[in-house]
């Protein structure tokens, strides 16, 4: 009998036990669980760069606000004293690190840095780490020759420094185009994708976000209106067609010619009056709004237009018009399921520019406008949603 209480005894002995192990087991479970979710909540500190060709904007953002951000500008001395675009790199990278220290800001305290991506081979639309493969496309300039390449050279540089990753984000080069995009009626000359990429992927995703809905579920026609001007078609995640912001694509806009007769520029080309330099330029700088009424302006236009200025009237009624056939354009190749149109960029704060394009295009879907272009804080986001789990890191 008492070997029996005794057998019986040491068996409760080991189920308490065993059940001390399990509230422990999970307690400890509870405590990782809890310590990975507070990891997830931390505030991520990002350094943001974006080099431009006389300037170069940087920001620091703790998730997305805004500590503070600086746009260091560059004289045409200091800059034509370099060589090439990489050679501006140590330069450009002293002001930046000279401007943190003035502020006695330690570069130990920031969790990541992003750099505008620049004219890299033909990429889909993410936030990529700056990998050595990338950061040899970004110095040879694989596209051509941009200070936007800076951006991740830049990101990357500083980044090792202090131990902490890097990324670009979207670049121009971003090409998610559908295969029938890209004909062109010319072999040899295909369409090829080059947009305000950071800008329209950014207010695609705050819209659906906004709207509760997965981006990759959402049939938008995005309308970039600022230097440049790109409409782009967005589905399933993708921009699957758009017109070509930079050189000889859709719309006019302040500084760029857009589609032109293509018989006459050939005649153009030929007629012995022009340099190939000067024909570029009347498409892309001299083009537009430049060439009609001698600014990039969009408010001198404005301001003309309500003065009476005739030209000016009728300039701002052909761009109007040139954008909503863009909107029309993009519209059918959603098939006409559109769920919103977004109009964005700086000539989106006109108040009657954004109404006369409703006029003529609202009937395809209704309108969003989130006027100005935040790109800085675009890069930012970027950043975030790889950190947070959100988003995976695109491989180059």
């Amino acid at each position: 009998m008492d070997f029996l209480v005794e057998m019986a005894l040491e068996a409760a002995d080991e189920l308490v036990s065993a059940g001390i192990d399990i509230v422990v087991e999970k307690a400890a479970e509870k405590r990782q669980h809890r310590k990975e979710q507070e990891e997830k909540q931390m505030a991520v500190k990002s350094l943001i760069i974006n080099p431009g060709s006389t300037s170069t904007k940087i920001g620091v953002f703790e998730d997305e606000n805004l500590l503070f951000e600086e746009t260091l500008r560059h004289s045409t001395e200091e800059i034509s004293q370099y060589a090439t675009i990489f050679d501006q790199k140590d330069f450009r990278k002293k002001i930046i690190t000279d401007l943190l220290e003035s502020k006695n800001f330690d570069l130990k305290s920031l969790n990541v840095v992003v750099g505008r991506g620049g004219m890299l081979k033909p990429i889909p639309g993410g936030t990529y780490a700056v990998t050595d493969e990338l950061l040899a496309d970004l110095k040879k300039g694989v596209q051509g020759q941009h200070a936007s390449n800076l951006g991740g050279i830049l990101a990357r540089e500083i980044g090792d420094s202090v131990g902490i990753p890097s990324f670009i984000v979207d670049p121009v080069v971003v090409d998610e185009l559908m295969p029938i995009a890209r004909y062109s009626g010319v072999p040899e000359l295909p369409r090829t994708s080059v947009f305000h990429a950071l800008n329209q992927k950014a207010v695609a995703k705050r819209y659906a976000k906004e709207t509760g809905k997965p981006y990759e579920s959402l049939r938008l026609i995005v309308v970039h209106m600022g230097g440049g001007v790109s409409v782009g078609a967005h589905e399933n995640g993708k921009v699957v067609d758009v017109f070509n912001a930079l050189d000889g694509d859709g719309a006019f806009s302040p500084e760029r010619a857009g589609a032109v007769p293509s018989g006459a520029l050939i005649k153009m080309c030929f007629s012995g009056e022009y340099t190939e330099k000067e024909i570029y330029g009347k498409v892309v700088g001299k083009g537009g709004f430049n060439a009609y009424l001698g600014t990039n302006d969009m408010r001198e236009v404005t301001k003309r237009a309500n003065e009476g200025d005739e030209k000016a009237v009728e300039a701002k009624q052909a761009f109007l018009l040139q954008v909503a056939k863009d909107i029309g354009s993009m519209a059918c190749v959603l098939n006409g399921k559109v769920d919103q149109i977004i109009v964005t960029g700086g000539i989106a704060y006109g108040a009657d520019v954004v109404a006369a394009l409703k006029e003529r295009a609202e009937w395809i879907a209704p309108f969003t406008v989130y006027p100005g272009e935040d790109e800085l804080l675009a890069l930012a986001q970027g950043a975030i949603r790889v950190l947070s789990g959100e988003e995976k890191a695109m491989e180059y």
